[in-house]
């Protein structure tokens, strides 16, 4: 009886990771498929261009994408989503010119900017609030061994085909996950979505946008975690843009060096997300965000100063192994804190904030490095990090916030 009720209760949910999964792995498999064709046919300075796209993408889809969301059925908009991405990725194969190539990446890019936080709606009005840390502790699982797989199944493809080959399986795969998601609960089905019929104007973006910053000024400790957790996130996409620079020129590591720093991340983050699953209900979500990003930083830290590979090693086994734990605690508490019915507006608006923060970040820091040195802003950035999760940490601990970490 205990068995059929667990099944009953973890049906739909085991469904959507299913989704998420697929999703997941072939997002890897197609970047970087698509990064070989670009390489190939333009060299490396187009296959920069590919970042920027996407990052503009982000930056366009940030200021409509959320008054969309929040007035569609979440569940069809993730179907046609799906789709959407499916059909260009499929015609980018055919394209032998690199413009083309940028403007079909920048339309699937749109659809996988709005995927995320249609999904993060969805996710928060399926699953129970008891339920949520778990699933999101599963569900960073699945996106830990993404990262693994996904490059794994890359590689495969390649050595008994071709990057196209790839591109092709990507599409099956979106729709593979269309399809899944058909058999997901219409969950807003009776629901009246008071603005559904209503047109996206720009007197509604600017209303929306408005709405935003009311609920911000309502609930500031809220978006206060929100700000600091992104600025973690800028802050890391900043250094991560060094790496392989840092790890070659600095640290004087051979490209197969650099290989293994990578793979060693990837078993840090597969083994962090086992032993999240483990602990997961046993540890405060406040502590999950506020230890975890100690512990991002502090890994940060180790490798900013590190001097040889062993050490370096360490810096990004303790980084990587703790990004599920961050991770799980922030979605926990943003599930829990942010109303469904403005959850794809806010994550839009704030969205905005956080890409563009990403791409000034990642410019100065690269200025900075050409004008002094590479190791002075990997230092920089990993010590300013770790005064921002040092601020997040106390914010996060305080006891008289606890009614914004209900735990079952």
């Amino acid at each position: 009886m205990r068995i059929k009720k667990f099944i009953m209760l973890w049906k739909n949910p085991s469904i959507l990771l299913s989704v998420i999964g697929i999703s997941s792995i072939g997002e890897w498999v197609y970047f970087i498929a698509l990064n070989l064709i670009v390489l190939d046919m333009m060299g490396v300075l187009a296959v920069s261009g590919l970042y920027i796209i996407r990052a503009l993408s982000t930056l366009f889809t940030s200021v409509w994408a959320g008054s969309l969301i929040d007035r569609m059925n979440k569940k069809h908009l993730m179907v046609w989503l799906n789709i959407f991405q499916a059909v260009f990725i499929a015609f980018l194969p055919l394209l032998s010119f690199l413009w083309g190539i940028y403007g079909l990446v920048f339309f699937i890019s749109i659809a996988s900017s709005m995927y995320e936080p249609t999904s993060m709606t969805y996710i928060t009005k399926l699953i129970p609030p008891d339920k949520r840390k778990r699933f999101n502790s599963i569900r960073s699982l699945i996106d830990s061994g993404a990262f693994v797989i996904g490059p794994a199944i890359a590689g495969t493809i390649f050595m008994i085909g071709t990057p196209n080959a790839a591109i092709y399986s990507n599409a099956i795969a979106l729709f593979l996950a269309a399809l899944i998601t058909l058999f997901m609960p219409n969950i807003e089905k009776n629901d009246i979505i008071e603005t559904h019929d209503e047109k996206i104007t720009l007197r509604v973006l600017k209303n929306d946008w408005k709405l935003v910053v009311d609920f911000s000024q309502k609930h500031v400790y809220i978006m206060i975690i929100y700000l600091l957790f992104s600025a973690v996130t800028v802050l890391a996409t900043a250094v991560d843009s060094l790496e392989a620079a840092f790890a070659t020129e600095v640290l004087s590591l051979s490209e197969g060096d650099y290989g293994l720093l990578v793979s060693i991340a990837g078993v840090g983050i597969v083994i962090g997300a086992l032993v999240n699953i483990i602990i997961v209900k046993k540890v405060a979500t406040s502590w999950l965000i506020g230890l975890g990003s100690l512990m991002v930083s502090g890994g940060y830290i180790i490798y900013a100063f590190s001097s040889n590979f062993s050490i370096a090693a360490i810096g990004f086994f303790v980084l990587a192994f703790s990004m599920a734990f961050l991770d799980t605690g922030f979605y926990t508490f943003y599930q829990n804190n942010v109303p469904a019915n403005v959850m794809g507006r806010v994550s839009s608006v704030y969205g905005f904030i956080e890409a563009f923060f990403i791409m000034i970040g990642t410019i100065i820091f690269g200025i900075i490095a050409e004008v002094i040195s590479i190791q002075f802003v990997v230092i920089l950035g990993s010590l300013i990090m770790f005064a921002v999760t040092i601020i997040l940490f106390i914010f996060n601990t305080q006891p008289s916030k606890s009614e914004f970490y209900p735990e079952s």
